[in-house]
């Protein structure tokens, strides 16, 4: 029957395939190969005929000869119902039994692969007619063509790894009991996945607010509103009902799907390609039952469009999406909500019936087991560089789990990266100080005529954190909190969330993308004038290739293939660079209004540079010895840590990695008798080049530390007014424009890292005053700036004073 299906089905059935299998030849002929899937089914055959002949892997169709037993190649764990709801018992415990039996004498290793086929991806509501006569266990051959003529065009079709049944009937035997196990853990392997690509059953959205209104947090929240402003119960009560609707996501499968479709069309013409790395992870702790929480960094309003657009295409459920109330506009708004957005105001201060609704909403979420995805930094970055993250949510996550959810909850860590940004044009001007322009329907419009090719885009998924083991290293007691019905805010929470969400921005950082933008924008820009010889161009373009590789700041740090000619070509191609020919060979450089805006991609992966950098920094002003330079960078590396979220696993082996590569490129010499380093002069413009990227963050922690020594002791916002003032000004002078020197965050932020680490504290007046260590730090950054903006930094700091 599946034969007869094959051809007739090719037009009604389209599927998406996840995590192939390795190919037969791969596997070799002394390992045969066997499928396992959930139904005998002539349509799931006919599919997986037609997929096993795509992928190049053997007919799921004929038998294999194992010894002298001649078995199915594969196994149901069902047979489906007859029309009158009778259903045959399978064959499947005898033939696993039979696998077993036959690699008892471990001559054989045939390969077992679960095989799962989802006909469509909707969850489903309960009480709809889509559950009636959607998927069940072992529909009948009526059903079952419903289901393909509804769903056929979005199946998915999911290869597991393959188990060795030789290693398996080693351990464990071939009774009747081994069989059954094994047959178990396949039923229990599908429903996971079908839960993990599917997600939860969505609930009636009437009965969800009921339920949410009825708890008993926001309950007492409605009786001390109404109390507050004198108000009916009834009144308060609408009133939360109408933040429920304002918050609320509305996701319909239907909106997913359609969604899913224009995304492939509308990313096949924006971008080149997306490259998706670290996903099997993910996958595979949906799979074991997981509740996922992504947090990605935030660069564009493409990101929330990018990663739920990925996360569908490998396999897994749509997430519920934290989303700006600004971007709750016609029509975006209820295509964002229908798409599993749920909106979320900036602040909560002031408004606790607001904050106790959306906690108990998004407790909700949690205990329904569905995936969320929200964006620590709480809005885009205008400089390119991670911003400081906001804890609100983070806090809201583990206040959930404190209501006792039953699931381990696992943080994925997600880089976004790009090689155009469309806002990117717009964030200098608003760190300059020009109002944000509201987002409406005739700016998106507006955006729509300027679409072209933005190249590649990337999303890296980072080391999953899960937050049970978290907490059980920071609170081993944390379990002691746990109410189901409305926990207290615990002492420890405020802290743990702080250490929670630095974790995160490090892992998002450990996973950064090197492109071809990014990668010429770090070189060129590096330049005096901003121009390089392509010769030197693409030298240094390779010797930072090379670095990247043979002194990895981190494994998941991912390069961009290619050589760097090729990466330049590139980049023409998406008219990133202009290349001018004279008498003496080309010149690349970036257009005049590109240059100040290339720095934003620089910023994207600075923090896998800088401290290479400061070692050059180091090292062109005089030799040094490998123990100076580990303690110059033991030094500065907190500093940078709070400001780049840069921290390398190991400090001292990455150090010395990076002195070794120095030296087997030939940009250092090292003296055998004095054991000092110093600089190769043929290699120096290489090192003075890659020096450079250090240039800002020295400056600007020169600038701070300038002002505090030179002026009467300030409270730290009249220190951050004036740090700003200061690096504006220099940025005139020596032509230092770019978008960190117009960020008033960054100064926040290093001020903050020079309290915490000693280096200052607050009086009794609140003024900062200068402690024991704060002359070493100084006296070590001066000397690694350069004498013209060093006199610049302590003559404008000095006339502050």
């Amino acid at each position: 029957m599946a034969r007869m299906l094959y051809w007739p089905l090719k037009p009604l059935v389209q599927c998406k395939i996840v995590a192939a299998p390795p190919s037969q030849s791969a596997l070799g002929a002394d390992k045969p190969l066997f499928y396992i899937t959930k139904v005998s089914s002539a349509s799931d055959l006919a599919t997986l005929m037609r997929v096993c002949r795509q992928l190049g892997l053997p007919a799921p169709d004929d038998e294999v000869q194992l010894g002298s037993v001649r078995l199915p190649r594969t196994l149901y764990l069902e047979n489906p119902k007859t029309l009158s709801g009778h259903q045959r018992p399978s064959a499947a415990l005898q033939i696993g039994q039979q696998l077993l039996e036959a690699h008892l004498d471990h001559t054989q290793d045939a390969q077992l692969i679960p095989v799962s086929i989802n006909w469509g991806r909707a969850p489903g509501k309960e009480a709809s007619v889509k559950a009636i006569i959607g998927e069940q266990a072992a529909p009948n051959w009526l059903r079952k063509l419903l289901i393909v003529l509804i769903s056929g065009r979005h199946t998915l079709v999911q290869f597991s790894d393959a188990l060795s049944l030789r290693d398996m009937a080693g351990q464990y035997g071939a009774a009747t009991d081994t069989a059954h196990k094994l047959l178990r853990m396949a039923r229990f392997h599908f429903y996971r996945q079908q839960l993990a690509a599917t997600g939860p059953r969505q609930p009636d959205r009437a009965a969800l607010f009921n339920a949410l209104l009825g708890s008993a947090s926001v309950r007492q929240a409605i009786e001390e509103e109404a109390l507050q402003k004198q108000m009916p119960l009834t009144a308060a009560r609408q009133e939360a009902l109408l933040l429920l609707e304002e918050i609320a996501a509305d996701q319909r499968e239907s909106t997913v799907r359609l969604g899913e479709r224009f995304l492939r069309w509308l990313f096949g013409k924006l971008y080149t390609g997306i490259q998706v790395r670290n996903n099997e992870q993910v996958r595979e702790l949906a799979q074991r039952g997981h509740e996922i929480v992504y947090l990605p960094c935030h660069r564009s309003h493409m990101d929330y469009l990018l990663l739920s657009y990925v996360i569908y295409q490998q396999g897994l459920a749509s997430p519920h999406i934290a989303a700006g109330i600004n971007l709750n506009f016609w029509p975006i708004g209820k295509a964002f909500r229908r798409g599993g957005a749920f909106f979320i105001r900036r602040s909560f201060s002031g408004n606790k019936l607001y904050s106790t609704v959306f906690r108990e909403y998004l407790t909700q979420l949690f205990r329904k087991g569905y995936a969320v995805k929200y964006y620590s930094e709480g809005g885009r970055s205008r400089t390119g560089r991670l911003l400081q993250p906001k804890t609100g949510m983070l806090a809201m996550t583990i206040q959930a789990m404190l209501r006792g959810i039953d699931r381990p909850v696992t943080i994925v860590p997600v880089y976004l990266g790009y090689e155009h940004v469309m806002e990117v044009g717009t964030y200098l001007r608003e760190l300059k100080g020009t109002h944000k322009a509201k987002e409406s329907a005739f700016g998106i419009v507006k955006a729509a005529t300027k679409l072209r090719n933005y190249g590649f885009g990337f999303v890296n998924f980072g080391e999953p954190l899960s937050l049970n083991q978290f907490l059980q290293q920071q609170v081993p007691d944390w379990k002691t909190a746990i109410d189901p019905l409305e926990p207290p805010r615990p002492d420890w929470l405020n802290p743990v969330v702080s250490v929670l969400a630095h974790q995160v921005m490090l892992r998002i950082n450990q996973s950064a993308a090197v492109n071809s933008v990014n990668l010429l924008a770090t070189c060129i820009l590096a330049a005096p004038q901003q121009v390089l010889p392509k010769p030197q161009l693409l030298a240094q373009m390779e010797l930072y290739l090379r670095l990247l590789r043979d002194a990895p700041y981190h494994a998941n740090v991912t390069l961009a293939a290619g050589s760097a000619t090729e990466l330049l070509q590139h980049a023409e191609r998406l008219q990133k660079v202009q290349i001018e020919q004279d008498d003496f060979g080309a010149l690349v450089r970036f257009a005049p209004h590109d240059q100040v805006l290339m720095s934003y991609y620089r910023s994207n992966i600075s923090h896998l540079f800088m401290i290479p950098a400061i070692l050059a920094t180091a090292l062109l002003q005089q030799p040094q010895t490998k123990h100076a330079l580990l303690q110059l960078t033991q030094q500065l590396q907190p500093l940078l840590e709070q400001e780049l979220f840069l921290a390398p696993q190991h400090l001292g082996n990455y150090v010395e990695s990076l002195i070794q590569f120095m030296q087997q490129e030939g940009l250092i010499d090292c003296n055998s008798q004095t054991d000092r380093l110093s600089v190769a002069e043929p290699q120096r413009a290489k090192l003075e080049l890659l020096a450079c990227l250090a240039d800002a963050v020295l400056q600007r922690y020169s600038m701070v530390l300038q002002l505090i020594r030179g002026a009467e002791p300030m409270e730290r916002d009249a220190l951050e007014q004036k740090a700003h003032q200061l690096a504006l000004r220099l940025s005139t002078l020596h032509g230092l424009d770019s978008p960190e020197f117009h960020d008033k965050r960054l100064f926040v932020t290093l001020i903050n890292a020079l309290k915490d680490l000693g280096y200052i504290h607050a009086d009794a007046q609140y003024k900062l005053q200068i402690s024991e260590s704060f002359d070493g730090l100084d006296r070590q950054i001066s000397q690694l700036l350069s004498a013209t903006v060093n006199a610049s930094i302590h003559q404008i700091g000095s006339q502050s004073a």
